[in-house]
């Protein structure tokens, strides 16, 4: 699977942005698909999921309720709704896929990741 993310940008805090992931080679089938950021000198952290199987999802505490992680899959494509954003959202944002069982905040469990989109917020 080839992952491709874009929709990143510069916005004012507040504002909104729309992310997306496109699968390419086969389809997302039944795997769970996630988006982590990394914000300079900082680690890789784990923002939201979508399980495609039963579309159940997961978030980070700190984007719950300003976040909204979805998939179409007619498009092959997950997208992250990025509402109300804040400085401290800015980073480099990756989605990733793999067939997981536990551990969907960890990204060594994810096999398939899409290039970075940079998303800045700012103040």
């Amino acid at each position: 699977v080839q992952l491709q993310a874009c929709g990143g940008g510069l916005v004012q805090a507040g504002g909104s942005l729309r992310l997306s992931c496109a699968a390419s080679g086969r389809s997302f089938g039944n795997y769970v698909v996630g988006w982590f950021r990394q914000a300079p000198g900082k680690e890789r952290e784990f923002v939201a999921a979508i399980r495609r199987s039963g579309s159940v999802t997961y978030y980070a505490d700190s984007v719950e309720g300003r976040f909204t992680i979805s998939g179409d899959n007619a498009k092959n494509t997950v997208y992250l709704q990025m509402n109300s954003l804040k400085p401290e959202d800015t980073a480099v944002y990756y989605c990733a896929a793999g067939s997981l069982g536990l551990g969907i905040q960890d990204h060594s469990k994810y096999v398939y990741w899409g290039q970075g989109t940079l998303v800045t917020v700012s103040s």
